[in-house]
């Protein structure tokens, strides 16, 4: 390598260039942040911390690391070798800092597949009508379900939903997702009817939930106690509500661009996860027309 290269200044740059640049949410720069810091061992609290490395240096750093990680999971040692092939390929590539990609030599182990937790059709059914059943739940808490189940969206995007952001008479809302990219989401009429008359219950404020964001600790608590009060038999989350739109979305036929668009994803890559509801579908229909499906 030509000149060394200055670990913590180029560390500082990279962070930087992620958060204005490439607009990463504040919990990715954390993650960034510490998975470097790990990796490189920099002790901010010493003086005495190698700064100045070579090519070769760099990859026995992470070589090191590795080492110490390997009693982690392999979704967290997968994190971090991603955080390390960004910061090597922005190295490379946008800084010309390296004279090698050193991102090539950096392997993210396998991560098995999980499909996502997600509730029946019977089971969502069962929440909504514990809504107006015999106990006196806040409305509040019905627009909260109907924002996640019948709009999909994050839980951070309902507890930060504006008035301003929602078109009630179009039924539709806007919401800005990961990295700052604002998409239009369509909603459901009992959806709309909730918001409607929330609107008229709650009075002027500038978020759906109040004067302020929704704390995301209170919501999934909503959410937790309304699973509860319909008898699930597994605590009910926030994200196990989005799950379910996207599955019930896709076995009624939605297509899977479609699908992307709803949830906000950037790539098609991350909505496939639900295809395995394809693979369902098929056995019960197996199941209930084909001649030797019922194992006469």
């Amino acid at each position: 390598m030509s000149k060394a290269f200055q670990l913590s200044q180029n560390i500082d740059k990279y962070l930087k260039y992620m958060t204005f640049i490439k607009s990463a949410s504040p919990l990715t720069i954390k993650h960034y942040t510490l998975d470097l810091q790990q990796a490189f061992e920099l002790d901010k609290s010493s003086q005495s911390n190698k700064n100045s490395y070579t090519e070769a240096e760099l990859m026995a750093a992470v070589r090191a690391a590795f080492n110490r990680w390997a009693p982690l999971s392999l979704a967290s040692r997968n994190r971090k070798a991603a955080t390390l092939k960004s910061f090597f390929h922005w190295a490379y590539v946008i800084e010309s800092l390296l004279e090698r990609d050193l991102s090539l030599q950096v392997t993210c182990p396998k991560v098995p597949r999980k499909l996502p937790h997600f509730i029946s059709v019977d089971e969502a059914l069962a929440v909504l009508h514990a809504f107006d059943g015999k106990h006196q739940v806040p409305l509040r808490e019905k627009v909260l379900f109907l924002l996640l189940y019948g709009g999909g969206l994050r839980i951070s995007e309902a507890c930060t939903l504006r008035w301003d952001s929602v078109q009630l008479q179009q039924k539709t809302l806007r919401v800005m997702g990961k990295g700052n990219k604002e998409r239009v989401v369509a909603l459901p009429n009992l959806t709309v009817q909730a918001l409607q008359k929330w609107k008229k219950e709650s009075g002027f404020s500038d978020y759906v939930f109040g004067d302020a964001p929704l704390v995301q600790r209170t919501a999934y608590e909503m959410v937790r106690q309304s699973g509860q009060r319909a008898g699930l038999l597994k605590p009910l989350h926030p994200h196990a509500l989005r799950h379910s739109f996207a599955t019930h979305l896709l076995s009624s036929g939605a297509n899977l661009r479609t699908l992307q668009e709803m949830l906000g994803h950037e790539s098609l890559q991350a909505t496939e996860k639900y295809t395995h509801l394809g693979i369902d579908q098929l056995a019960r229909t197996m199941e209930a027309l084909h001649p030797l499906g019922k194992g006469k």
